[in-house]
């Protein structure tokens, strides 16, 4: 079957007689389909649009991202990475720089003053002791010259700096002047660094420093001052980890320079400025790759669980502001239950939310449809009766229209009475709280006022308690003035349609977790078409009375009331023995009330 679309497009084609005309539908039919995945991102782009700017999908965003940045800026502020690799390097320079003080020690020159040398004694000389006496003391001083070439081809290919130390703590080689030609690129004296470069320092000194010291660059005769170095010169060996001015990391080894167990010097090797910190860069930067392709991948999830929830509470709120807007056409609300979540349970509490909002609606339309037709009929009959009593020719004739008329105000007094009572029933039940009600006690007290004021009727009651014991207290939770409502208009009906003389049966028992209360007479029982439209508002019917003796809602704001309690009222017909004919016969009406036990 072709939509309207495709009809529209054959109509056209059909009509179509110039010539090129078939050929120009022929180019723009595959144009058209050309544009539809532009359309559907579109819409796509749309949704998404309106889903980012939702304040719910902002917040899970937001929230997950938070976290995700809460992780990753631990992970590079407390990374062992870094800590692992100091350590690491620091064992690296240290091997590396007892090696070379070997290498040194063995390459220095040997100075006497005419004395003979004996190999022997001079290997069992102890640290710090020399060769013979004052005049003949044995020396061995590191001659820069010889040393340099082997400092040079050691530490070349190591990156690192190194500085021999004489044992009165002045520098006699470094490193950095052993190139021939050594250019270092300086910015003009004017030019302070960067913003940029600025923030990058200072991010990485706070990171870095911790409580690492301050490296600074000390001068050719103040060895000294360096921790290691002096350690070293006492023949200890040691390392140290410091942070320049830049927030770079400096890691440095001392280690004593022996020959012959005598101390000629100390040994410190140092990283460059960049050396640690170009590899926690990299480690750092790979981190921070991870967690980028994280917060992508957490955007989307978080997008998809926000359009999970934002979506439906958003339609469940537009269709609330409609039924707000439009409360006298029935809006549906969209029904979620399926979901087992919180959104499906505030799908299904709103949807019966608006529909006993709507029955309620419905209800109180009917109520007052048909309170102002009980009310027009005795405001007409009241009406033709002032109208005609001015015409009256006789006393017979304005008596009887008086006591129309004062029958018709009793009518509207009562019809008023019980439309009042009826209107704040709801708001009197949603006000007070339930509270555990006696119904043994209850009962007892109603029953006594029944048989104690008759009600004008000569009718005695008489009350029955079927419970687990004497001292059962029948509790039930709810409002024992409207209970007591209840179960007096029950007796009153009942003692209304029994014949004087009689009784009515009052039945209080439990039946499982329910209370019942039966209230039977030996009237003529209840007309069959009439068992459920008794309940109905301003339905009566007592041919024995005179017309608008009842005004009809008594048993309605009964049933209401029990209704109100979670429990059920019905009414059924007594069977008696069979008549003459074998037909079954009622022996009186039965009104039963079940409510929710304690």
């Amino acid at each position: 079957m072709l939509d309207r679309t495709q009809a529209d497009e054959n109509e056209n084609a059909e009509d179509v007689t110039a010539p090129g005309a078939a050929d120009q539908l022929t180019e723009d039919k595959p144009a058209a389909k050309g544009w539809r995945p532009l359309n559907w991102l579109k819409r796509a782009g749309q949704f998404f649009f309106a889903l980012s700017f939702s304040s719910l999908t902002r917040r899970i965003v937001s929230l997950n991202l938070a976290g995700l940045v809460a992780l990753v800026a631990s992970i590079l502020y407390l990374s062992q990475f870094r800590a692992g690799l100091i350590d690491a390097r620091a064992q690296s320079l240290l091997v590396q720089a007892e090696i070379i003080a070997g290498a040194i020690g063995a390459s220095a020159t040997v100075q006497t003053n005419a004395i003979t040398v004996d190999p022997e004694r001079l290997l069992d000389l102890k640290l710090g002791e020399s060769y013979g006496g004052t005049d003949d003391s044995l020396d061995f001083p590191i001659n820069p010259e010889r040393v340099a070439p082997v400092l040079r081809t050691l530490i070349s290919p190591t990156k690192t700096r190194a500085r021999i130390f004489d044992p009165n703590g002045s520098v006699l080689l470094d490193s950095r002047d052993l190139d021939n030609v050594r250019t270092l690129p300086l910015p003009p004296p004017s030019e302070k660094p960067g913003l940029v470069e600025r923030g990058t320092v200072a991010v990485r000194t706070w990171l870095n420093r911790g409580d690492l010291p301050l490296y600074r660059e000390l001068g050719r005769e103040n060895g000294n001052g360096y921790v290691e170095v002096a350690d070293a010169l006492q023949g200890q060996k040691r390392s140290m980890v410091r942070v320049n001015s830049r927030g770079e990391v400096i890691v440095s080894v001392a280690v004593p320079v022996l020959r012959s167990r005598a101390i000629h010097g100390a040994l410190m090797l140092s990283t460059q400025g960049d050396d640690i910190d170009q590899m926690v860069t990299a480690e750092r930067l790979a981190i921070l790759k991870v967690g980028g392709v994280a917060a992508a991948v957490m955007i989307m999830l978080s997008l998809l669980l926000a359009s999970t929830i934002a979506g439906p509470v958003r339609r469940l709120a537009d269709s609330a502001e409609r039924v707000r807007r439009r409360i006298k056409t029935r809006v549906e609300i969209p029904d979620f239950t399926r979901r087992r979540d919180e959104i499906g349970h505030l799908s299904g509490a709103l949807r019966d939310m608006t529909n006993a909002l709507y029955s309620r609606i419905e209800a109180i339309e009917m109520f007052a449809a048909d309170v102002a037709h009980e009310l027009k009929n005795p405001l007409t009959s009241l009406r033709s009766a002032v109208e005609t009593l001015p015409l009256a020719r006789n006393e017979n004739s304005r008596a009887r229209l008086l006591e129309v008329i004062e029958h018709d105000v009793k009518r509207l007094d009562r019809l008023i009475s019980d439309i009042s009572d009826a209107s704040r029933l709801d708001a009197e039940l949603q006000r007070q709280d339930a509270m555990p009600v006696d119904l043994r006690r209850l009962l007892g007290t109603l029953v006594s006022v029944a048989n104690e004021t008759k009600l004008g009727h000569d009718v005695a009651v008489e009350a029955r308690f079927e419970g687990r014991g004497a001292r059962d207290p029948l509790a039930v939770p709810g409002h024992d003035s409207r209970l007591g409502q209840v179960v007096a208009n029950l007796l009153s009906n009942a003692q209304s349609f029994s014949e004087p003389g009689s009784k009515v049966r009052l039945t209080c028992r439990r039946v499982r977790g329910e209370i019942e209360i039966v209230v039977d007479d030996d009237g003529p029982g209840i007309r069959d078409d009439a068992l459920e439209r008794i309940f109905e508002r301003f339905y009566t019917d007592r041919p024995h009375q005179g017309f608008g003796q009842n005004s009809g809602l008594g048993l309605s704001i009964s049933k209401q009331i029990v209704d109100a309690h979670g429990g059920r009222i019905w009414a059924e017909n007594r069977p008696g023995p069979p008549g003459e004919d074998g037909a079954p016969t009622v022996a009186g009406a039965r009104f039963v009330v079940r409510l929710p036990a304690l």
